[in-house]
């Protein structure tokens, strides 16, 4: 079956943004944002992957449309958000998870809310972690799916030979660009290719490092999903954008994000983590559950990594019908 019929069978209807906006940040970045639902609805703001994946209009989806007020944001860089980060001369010095916190909270105010809840997936869980343990007052309830907080091992385990052990054949393509010399740092020397200004050297190198991710977030093979993100623009942005966060580790001191759970012990949290997640393996929700058993723990037996598997769609939507009744 199909991705598309799948989601029809499991969230809202589609809809349509009724307002949007272009949140100036400083720095030369400007933030786009939309709003659907209803006005007066809850507020939720989702937080995408990536970084740099940017948000889709099936996101808004997770969202009963009666009673949330929802709202999508495309990070610094990516997305609608400009100046995008596959222009050749893309400067990524103000593009730091504290910048995306701050921008959040700014956006939150200018939208005149008062508190929502955070909604966050890959590195968006990454991102709602960061936003939530620095302004849990703003903060009413959190829901995060396939937990990654950008420590060294989980770092490694993608991007640096772990996964290749379930994906030899994917790997083996992802290896490709990088000289022979420089595979054992593959962070580090995709990072020389992605920022080289020659499109015939970034292009590809962003190309193979996008088709990797994409061609392992989920349970069974989608290729009509691995094709969606690979134009060019897309790729190149979110490919930097990554790379650029995982070499500096999301400005993260170890195991900050989980160490700093007591900031957010009193804020409703759900935990959605497919069982066979390969681009976040299980082992950080499983650390973040020790360290926050106040949170409901949801563990989808069939599923990888991709909020579009059938399994972690509906524990997503079951959540936030729960928290809109709060």
């Amino acid at each position: 079956m199909k991705t598309q019929a799948r989601l029809d069978g499991i969230l809202y209807p589609k809809i349509k943004p009724h307002r949007t906006g272009e949140l100036l940040v400083g720095d030369g970045q400007r933030v786009f944002w939309e709003e659907s639902g209803n006005p007066d609805g809850k507020p939720v703001v989702f937080l995408h992957g990536g970084p740099g994946a940017g948000t889709s209009p099936w996101h808004r989806r997770f969202f009963d449309p009666e009673r949330y007020r929802i709202i999508l944001m495309d990070q610094r860089g990516c997305g609608r958000s400009t100046p995008h980060v596959s222009e050749p001369d893309a400067d990524l010095r103000h593009n730091t998870t504290w910048h995306l916190v701050a921008d959040l909270e700014l956006l939150r105010k200018n939208l005149g809310i008062e508190t929502w809840q955070v909604f966050g997936g890959s590195w968006g869980s990454a991102l709602a972690l960061a936003y939530a343990e620095t302004h849990p007052e703003s903060v009413s309830e959190l829901l995060l799916r396939g937990v990654f907080t950008l420590r060294r091992h989980e770092l490694e385990w993608f991007y640096e030979g772990g996964a290749a052990a379930v994906f030899p054949d994917l790997w083996e393509k992802f290896l490709e660009p990088v000289p022979v010399s420089e595979r054992s740092h593959m962070i580090d020397a995709y990072h020389r290719l992605l920022f080289d200004p020659d499109p015939a050297v970034h292009v590809p190198a962003a190309v193979a490092w996008t088709t990797w991710e994409a061609s392992t977030l989920t349970l069974h093979p989608d290729p009509k999903l691995v094709a969606s993100m690979l134009g060019d623009a897309r790729a190149t942005a979110f490919a930097r954008i990554e790379n650029h966060f995982f070499v500096n580790k999301g400005w993260f001191e170890g195991d900050q994000l989980i160490n700093g759970v007591d900031a957010i012990r009193g804020i409703p949290t759900v935990i959605v983590q497919g069982r066979y997640d390969m681009c976040t393996p299980m082992m950080t929700a499983w650390d973040l559950h020790r360290a926050l058993p106040e949170a409901e723990f949801v563990v989808v037996d069939d599923a990888g990594h991709s909020a579009s598997e059938p399994g972690i769609a509906a524990a997503l939507r079951a959540a936030t019908d729960r928290f809109a009744a709060s």
